[in-house]
Formats: C-alpha cells, sequence, structure tokens
C-alpha cells in the first residue's frame, strides 16, 4: 500500500471519531453536561490513539502535527497529507452530525462548535487554547514520543489530559485544542465567528510545547 495512503486514512477515522463523538455529547447534553463532554472527547482520543496510533503515530490534530512538523518528527509532504486527512475527517463528521442527529437537537447546539464565552475578549480565548493545547503536546511527547516514556499508557495519559482541558477550558473557550475540531462543526453549519482563536492558540501552544520538550526533555543520541 502507498506509504501515506495507511496513516493518511488512520488520521482521517481518528479526527472523525474526536469530532463525531466529542461534538456529538454536546448536542445530546445539549452542552450543560460538562463532565460527559469532557470524557466523551477524552474517550475518544485516548482509544484512537491506542487504535490507530500505530500507524500515524496518532496525531488527529494540526496543531500535533505542526509540533511533529517543527521538531523534524515528520517530513513537510507528510505533515500536510496529514492536515487535509484530519481536516477532512472533521467536515465528514461535522455533516454526518447534521444529517443523522435529531435536526432541533442539533440547531440548539450549534452542532457542537465551540464558541468564546460572553465577554471573553479574542486574545484571552486565544491564551487559553495555547496553553490547553501546550499541556496536551507536552503530554503526547512525554508518553508517545520520548522514548523513555510510559507508551503503553500514552493512549490513557492524552485522553484525560484532553479531559482535564475540557473541564477547565470548556466553559470559557470550548477548548477545541485542535483546528480540526472547530473546523468540522463549523463548515456544515457556517458558524466561523472567532474562527482564527481555534487555530492561532493551538498551533501556536502545540508547536511550543513541541520544541520545549525536544530542546529541553528529549534525550539526544550521541554523535
Amino acid at each position: 500500500m502507498n506509504g501515506w495512503v495507511r496513516p493518511a486514512v488512520a488520521e482521517l477515522i481518528g479526527a472523525y471519531g474526536l469530532i463525531f463523538m466529542g461534538a456529538g455529547s454536546i448536542i445530546v447534553t445539549g452542552g450543560k453536561e460538562l463532565i460527559v463532554i469532557a470524557f466523551a472527547h477524552g474517550l475518544a482520543i485516548g482509544l484512537a490513539v491506542l487504535a490507530l496510533g500505530k500507524f500515524s503515530g496518532g496525531h488527529f490534530n494540526p496543531a500535533v502535527t505542526l509540533g511533529f512538523l517543527a521538531t523534524r518528527k515528520i517530513g513537510l509532504q507528510m505533515a500536510v497529507v496529514y492536515i487535509v486527512a484530519q481536516l477532512l475527517g472533521g467536515v465528514l463528521a461535522g455533516f454526518s452530525l447534521v444529517y443523522f442527529f435529531p435536526v432541533e437537537a442539533v440547531v440548539a447546539a450549534k452542532l457542537g462548535n465551540p464558541e468564546l464565552a460572553p465577554g471573553l475578549p479574542v486574545a484571552n480565548g486565544i491564551f487559553i487554547e495555547m496553553v490547553l493545547t501546550f499541556f496536551l503536546v507536552l503530554v503526547i511527547f512525554g508518553t508517545a514520543v520520548d522514548p523513555r516514556g510510559p507508551n503503553l499508557i500514552a493512549g490513557f495519559a492524552i485522553g484525560l489530559t484532553i479531559t482535564m482541558d475540557i473541564l477547565a477550558g470548556g466553559p470559557l473557550t470550548g477548548a477545541a485544542m485542535n483546528p480540526a475540531r472547530a473546523f468540522g462543526t463549523a463548515v456544515p453549519v457556517g458558524l466561523f465567528q472567532n474562527h482564527l482563536v481555534y487555530w492561532i492558540g493551538p498551533i501556536v501552544g502545540g508547536v511550543f510545547a513541541a520544541l520545549l520538550y525536544d530542546v529541553l526533555f528529549m534525550e539526544k543520541q550521541q554523535a
């Protein structure tokens, strides 16, 4: 099989699962059960990493992929393939939710689209998304990338970080931490208000965490 097909499909499926399960949990709870929503996102990512991480590394997030690109753990061409697959998976999940979930629930929850809390400035939203994604990527590098890390529990650690982040930041920004998560639910319903928050914050936080871990904590092989 072509070298990029298997990881691309893995990334598409993982992103699809995250958006379908995560945004779906917002729709079915009306966005009122933060713990349920947090665990739905966390479980979706954790299980996807365990099931598909062996094929693609389990990014499922453009911010994570750009962190890998910044630290030269993935090439530019493959990074583009990953990001396209992630965004496509997110959009497919968004349209699936539109067509298969009750219309009234979808409209009431705005398809689970992440939004800033009323009165929260855009700059604050960017900072919050940056911090949330920083810790997510830091955990990914510490458990799944660093060969000294406990790789067997990487999926659980990553999933729990998503859960933690949503419990802390969900009421403020929706805690997307992932451009594909925001993009997937924005496209079907055309909700792009403050959309750059969910690109700038996660990308800056993810790349910063990746570079910090790679430079400061990663054990370098002796020449």
